[in-house]
């Protein structure tokens, strides 16, 4: 049994709510995904891995909740109870496994991340800076700006006083090489239109779509054969649960870098936030309101306190 002290906010969680993802499932139903506390008490089996009071973290669907059982096998045993390690559950493990599989990265190759600032996006920055690529980020306020030069982003573009379409023209004639892009409907069009030759579009997702009562917002695709066709390039999609042969290495690879000071783990717990920080179960609502506003910087994080009168 697991007492959840910190959960996650994913953008699928509105995907995952409105029962996209297994429309066979019926309301009432748990959601969120991951989850970090510690272990309040062991079936027979775990009792020999862990050991009561120990910092865990858990991706598994229904993490919403102060207390879950969790099966020792999906549990990953942590240094402490930190919102930063919460980060590379989801977010951080979704950009090292999908650009280490998909990106091809290599030195000098030009990388755009679309949402930059948010809470993969930051991740997908910072490795590519770390495999030696040029970096260029969008994102929605000078802030979050300069969040990403601190991080190593070469080049920011803000999308609401710059025109992205003509900043990547002039300033990249020749295309950029791989794009890691979760925002959808324009923006993917405008990635998919500035791809260099043999360039590589990887979908995270598409969060522009996902509050339409269909989850989708259209994309020109009518021309998309001839596009790909013209400069060799190619579209590939990206979904965490298809790679999980690759997790734990990733985690580990993740956990490290954080513990060496190589990664910077950014957590947004909502303090600018209208209704101010997020805490407790009742303001994930706003935490979810927060990031469709594109208000967050990093990974947002809701904190559940422990009342000393604990249920158990």
């Amino acid at each position: 049994l697991f007492s959840s002290r910190f959960v996650g906010i994913n953008a699928s969680d509105i995907n995952y709510s409105a029962g996209r993802y297994d429309a066979s499932v019926k309301p009432p139903f748990d959601i969120g995904f991951e989850g970090v506390g510690d272990v309040v008490a062991l079936g027979l089996s775990a009792s020999a891995d862990y050991t009561v009071g120990q910092a865990v973290a858990y991706v598994k669907a229904g993490s919403f909740a102060e207390y879950t059982v969790v099966p020792a096998k999906q549990a990953v045993p942590l240094p402490s109870v930190k919102p930063e390690f919460l980060t590379l559950m989801v977010s951080g493990a979704t950009a090292y496994i999908s650009l280490k599989e998909l990106g091809e990265l290599s030195e000098g190759k030009k990388v755009l991340v679309t949402a930059a600032a948010g809470g993969t996006g930051q991740f997908a920055v910072q490795l590519a800076k770390k495999a030696q690529c040029h970096v260029i980020g969008t994102c929605s306020s000078d802030e979050k700006g300069g969040f990403l030069k601190s991080i190593g982003c070469d080049r920011t573009i803000n999308y609401k006083t710059e025109n992205v379409e003509s900043v990547l023209r002039k300033d990249y004639p020749e295309g950029v090489d791989v794009v890691y892009e979760s925002v959808g409907g324009k923006m993917f069009d405008l990635a998919l239109n500035s791809l260099a030759t043999k360039g590589r579009l990887i979908v995270i997702g598409f969060i522009a779509g996902y509050q339409n009562p269909t989850g989708l917002q259209p994309v020109k695709a009518e021309l998309l054969p001839a596009k790909l066709l013209k400069k060799s390039a190619s579209i590939r999609g990206f979904f965490l649960n298809h790679y999980l042969s690759e997790y734990k290495m990733a985690l580990k690879h993740l956990l490290k870098m954080y513990d060496t000071g190589d990664l910077v783990c950014e957590v947004d717990f909502g303090d600018m936030s209208p209704g101010g920080k997020f805490t407790g179960l009742e303001s994930v609502f706003r935490a979810v309101d927060y990031m469709y506003m594109g208000k967050n910087i990093g990974k947002i994080v809701v904190e559940l306190p422990h009342s000393v009168n604990s249920k158990l």
